[in-house]
């Protein structure tokens, strides 16, 4: 049978490309199906070599030995070998990528402090097979703790000065007229005192709102928007919600929410770690 121009324009080009690979096995071109087959290898390998030396860190001198992994992978049929396979590509995972991105998001980049490789893989290792000296769930709540306890302390080394500003900002402010304190922390004044319902956690609030820091930046304003907002009382800042259910609806109120209402060490936008937040909250309605 007579082949198609298109195909053996494929054919001639498939056979350069492989003769260009000598430790590529030997293109076989028949069919239509075997030039398709080729070229759908050569299009699905766009990009892996970047992938490789740059995501998974193969020094190009040892590409060989990369070739050579591909080969035995595709060729692995045994349940055995699969898992074997399977077995290296997460341990190149957990060496790489894995590794150095829990080190980032510990350390912030602290080449100082790093984790003990030995001790995470054989964490790891244990709690694969089952084996484990604690439960995932313990594991879980120790690394959150643990992990906001390193982060906060090395907040607090960066910001150590602004921490002190706002500290020092609630302590003078909670002496000026008008200004309560609630046994949190939380400082409010009364600007207007409605006459509506007092909201619960549950509620659904709508209400209109602008937020500064202590310096006067301002981070967020409905009123600029010419939108008020409405939300759920329980689903804010802690500093929102205590102040959102003692407010009565049609109230005004200046809120001096410290750190550990509002987001403590984290940054948020223009919201700098261990920010007060200042806000005039206007609460329009309780949405039933």
């Amino acid at each position: 049978m007579k082949k198609s121009t298109a195909f053996m324009v494929l054919a001639a080009a498939a056979g350069l490309a492989s003769c260009s690979q000598s430790s590529a096995p030997k293109a076989n071109m028949k069919s239509d199906i075997d030039t398709l087959s080729y070229m759908m290898g050569v299009s699905n390998s766009m990009g892996l070599k970047d992938y490789v030396v740059g995501r998974l860190g193969v020094d190009t001198t040892y590409m060989a030995d990369f070739i050579k992994g591909i080969k035995e992978g595709t060729k692995a049929t045994s349940q055995k070998e699969k898992a074997y396979m399977a077995g290296m590509q997460i341990g190149q995972q957990i060496s790489g990528d894995m590794y150095e991105a829990i080190n980032n998001q510990l350390f912030s980049g602290d080449s100082a402090m790093a984790m003990n490789k030995d001790n995470f893989l054989a964490g790891f290792i244990s709690a694969v097979e089952g084996n484990c000296l604690v439960t995932a769930d313990s594991a879980s709540t120790y690394v959150r703790t643990k992990s906001e306890a390193i982060k906060a302390k090395a907040m607090e080394a960066k910001y150590g000065e602004y921490k002190k500003e706002n500290e020092e900002f609630l302590a003078s402010n909670k002496s000026k007229e008008g200004i309560k304190t609630t046994e949190s922390g939380l400082q409010y004044r009364i600007v207007k005192e409605g006459k509506g319902e007092v909201p619960t956690k549950d509620s659904r609030v709508k209400v209109h709102y602008k937020g500064t820091l202590i310096d006067g930046t301002e981070f967020d304003n409905s009123y600029e928007r010419k939108e008020p907002t409405t939300f759920r009382a329980d689903q804010v800042i802690a500093g929102w919600t205590e102040a959102l259910t003692m407010m009565p609806v049609g109230s005004k109120w200046e809120l001096y929410i410290p750190q550990e209402l509002a987001y403590g060490s984290r940054e948020a936008g223009k919201i700098k770690p261990f920010s007060t937040l200042i806000f005039e909250v206007e609460l329009l309605s309780i949405e039933k």
